[in-house]
Formats: structure tokens, sequence, C-alpha cells
């Protein structure tokens, strides 16, 4: 008994150090929000270069998450973490003393190397080091823990945006705040097993096995480790999929496909409410430090949802669950470009565009954003996971890269209520794209869907879509 004990409180010790990777991919991440008001001033930004500082970290997690799989492969998972640990926190003090400009793109970037590396090492680690019947548990764990650090920079925002709001280099202390859970991430890591995974595929076995007994029964360490050579014996003799393979037209539909839900999550918008939100209620109205303590709102909806979304997975199926979630998002959308027209100039518009955010947010952190990890995770055969999850997470990357880019020079040029309408029309375009290609996958296993996808004919999509959906 006290064995057992022993092994679950290990467990939850494992998940607290490791998912502080994903806290510092949610802190970095949100804490520009509040910090780019004040880093304008100081730093005399444009509306070009403020899309620059906010999405020089998105151009770098889309490399980060290209290379952060093989780099783990290589060097094992916990290493990796330890080495991200690194990177995040010599990254964070570059932003927080850098001169201009200049240097502050330059450390924005690693740090995106960090975030990146983060997005895809600490899910893969999670998942290998959980027993199967906490498996589902312990990797969304990672996805709470990111929204929750998003929630902690805007409090951390409101608090020093408030309570320091003469000192010119506020914004400073709001980014380094970030190498504090980067100390704890580091020498947490090195106290943490080896991925048992990783130590068999490098042919260390009696490590492997010592990892297991530290979190299993003694028969069911055993027995995994035997699972887990089979399963490596099995792919060993597999081809993986290549480039070259896109020339297959199953395949590329596929790819396509997983591209197509990456793209989809992002051209919502969402991420131009989590890195801007505070120079959108600006823009609406409130003052800077009342726009930092209502952009707590988003933080907190954020985390409430994505419990919500964790608990509907298991519930509802995916394609209907992904479309609701769309029109809860598009009309919010819709709306702000409405309001802010009719409204301009008002009183009251600020506290609309805020409670139409956080209802945006609803839908998005509660429908859309566990659906589309989770399918992006189902619809690739094991053959094809390794291509077609690094493609379809790097166009994500690049997608949100763009569009933080671009979303302040819009605001400046062509004003909110355009922009929001903007993003009402790529919603529209998003639940066309799901409605017209995404087949069901819940309750389908991957080689139903792999037979599903083979014998694919474009002139009766829909059909083949509707009858895969009600087997």
């Amino acid at each position: 008994m006290n064995n057992t004990v022993n092994q679950k409180s290990f467990l939850t010790t494992i998940i607290i150090i490791s998912t502080l990777g994903g806290l510092l991919f949610g802190y970095d991440t949100g804490v520009i929000n509040g910090a780019l008001p004040f880093m304008s001033e100081s730093l005399g930004l444009t509306s070009l270069t403020e899309g620059i500082v906010a999405s020089s970290l998105l151009f770098g997690a889309a490399l980060g998450a290209v290379f952060g799989g093989r780099l783990s492969d290589y060097n094992g998972r916990r290493t990796n973490i330890i080495y991200l640990a690194l990177l995040f926190f010599f990254a964070t003090i570059g932003c927080t003393l850098a001169p201009n400009v200049t240097v502050m793109a330059i450390f924005r970037f690693l740090l995106g190397l960090a975030v990146g590396g983060a997005s895809v090492t600490v899910p893969t680690y999670l998942a290998e080091m959980s027993p199967v019947e906490r498996r589902g548990r312990m990797v969304t764990q990672n996805e709470l823990m990111i929204v929750t650090g998003q929630l902690s920079a805007f409090v951390v925002n409101a608090i020093l945006g408030n309570v320091m709001s003469d000192n010119e280099h506020v914004w400073r202390y709001m980014l380094a705040v970030a190498a504090i859970p980067a100390i704890f991430l580091f020498f947490g890591m090195l106290r943490m097993p080896e991925s048992p995974r990783w130590l068999v595929l490098k042919g260390k076995q009696e490590k492997a096995i010592y990892v297991l007994r530290l979190v299993r029964e003694e028969n069911q360490a055993k027995k995994e480790l035997k699972e887990i050579r089979d399963s490596f014996a099995n792919v060993s003799g597999m081809k993986k999929a290549t480039l070259k393979d896109l020339g297959v037209p199953w395949i590329r539909r596929i790819v396509f496909i997983g591209i197509g839900i990456a793209v989809v999550q992002q051209i919502t918008g969402v991420n131009s409410i989590m890195y801007y939100g505070t120079e959108i209620l600006r823009d609406a109205g409130f003052q800077t430090q009342a726009a930092l303590v209502a952009n707590i709102a988003n933080g907190l909806i954020s985390v409430i949802a994505v419990g919500v979304g964790i608990y509907l997975l298991g519930k509802v199926r995916r394609r209907p669950m992904l479309i609701v979630g769309l029109c809860g998002t598009t009309s919010a959308l819709l709306l702000i470009g409405i309001f802010s027209n009719i409204l301009a100039g008002s009183t009251a518009l600020p506290y609309v565009v805020l409670s139409l955010t956080v209802t945006f947010l609803a839908f998005m952190q509660g429908a859309v954003a566990p659906v589309t990890w989770l399918l992006l995770a189902e619809i690739f055969p094991l053959q094809l996971r390794g291509l077609g999850m690094g493609i379809s997470v790097f166009c994500l990357w690049i997608a949100n890269f763009l569009i933080g880019l671009s979303f302040p020079v819009l605001l400046e040029k062509i004003g909110l209520s355009i922009t929001f309408f903007v993003f009402a029309i790529l919603g529209c375009i998003a639940i066309a794209f799901v409605k017209k290609f995404l087949p069901e996958t819940k309750g389908r296993s991957l080689e139903e869907l792999e037979r599903y996808f083979r014998s694919y004919k474009d002139s009766g999509h829909g059909k083949d879509t509707d009858q895969l959906t009600a087997k």
C-alpha cells in the first residue's frame, strides 16, 4: 500500500515539475499582452515593430517545434527539457535587459525556440512516463498549465502595471518573472528519471525497468517493458513516410487535412486576443491600468474552459464539437466588429468588447483548441505520424506568427471594427472547411481511418464522411 502511495506521489511530482515547461510556454506567450504598451513607450515601437516583437517568439516556436522532437529523440526527453529550461532562463534574461528592438527580437526568437521545443517534448515525456489508465489526465495537465501560465502572466501584468505604472521599465520586471519557473524546471528535472521508452530505444533495458518500478507495480513494470520492446520491434520494421510520399493521393489528403485543422485553429484570431488583449481593450476605451485588470478575465475563462473542454472530449463527437466551437468564436468576432462600429466612443464599448472576448475564449478554449490537438493525434496512421504532425504543427506556428505580426498593423490601419470583421470572414471559411473535409474520428481506430482515406473519392467525399460519422 505504501509503495503504491509513493508511486502516485512520485507521478504527481513528475507532472508538477515537467509541466513547468507548459507554464513557461503560457507565461512567455501571454506576458507580451501587458508588457507591450509600456515597452512601446520605452523602446519607441511602431505598430510594425510591435508585431515583430510579439511574433518573433512565434517564428522561433515554429522551428523549435520542428527540431524539438528530433532533439528529444537524440538527447532523451528529460535531458532535452533540462536544456530547454536553460534556454528559457537565458532568453528571458536577454529579453529583460534588451536595450533596443533588434536585441529584443533576437532574444524573443530564442525564447520561441524554447517554447516550441517544450510544446512537443513535455507532452511526449508525460505520455511516456504515465500508466495507461492515467495517460489522458497526465498529458492534458500540460494544456491546463499553458493557460494557467497565460493567466499568471495577465495577473502579474495587472499588479505590476498598476503598482509601477510610473516606472518606464516596468515591462522588464514583467518579463523577468519568467526566470523563476525556469530555475525550478531546471533543478527539478535534474531529479526526474528519463523516459523508459527512450531508454529501451537506446538499448538501456536495466535502466528502463528501474524507472518503471518507480512508477508502476512490479508485475505491471515487467509487462510494460515487454510491451515497449515488442512495440519497438514492430515499428523498427515499418517504413516511415517521407516528403516523397506526399505524391500518394491518400497521404497527401491526410496531411492536407492536418494542415487545415492547424490553420483553422489560428485563423479564429485567438492569439490576437491572447497577445494583444490589453491593446484591444485600450482601443475599445479602457485606460491602460484598467485594461490590464480587465484582461485577467480572459485568462480566467481560458483556464475554466480548458477544464470543461477536457471533460467534453470524452462525451461529445469531435466534428460537431469543433463546428459548434467555431460558430461560437465567429459569432463573437462578428459582434465585436458590429458593436465597435455602433458604440464607437461610447463608455459601454469597452465592457461590451470585454464580455465578447470572454465569450470568444469560452468557445475557443472549451471546444476548438482541445479538439484541434486531439484530431491531429488521431488522423495520422503510425507510419505517417512523424511527418504529418511535424508539417501540421509547423504550419500552425507559422499561421500564428503571421497573425501575430499583422494584427497590430491591421489595428492601426483599418481599426478595431474592420479587423474583427476580417477574422469573422476567416471564421466562416474555417467552418466551411471543417464541414466539407473533416471526417468524424471518435470511436474510429487508426486503421479504420486509414482505410477511409485510402478509399476516398473526390466525387463522393460528403457521402463518405457521413457514412464514417454514422458508423
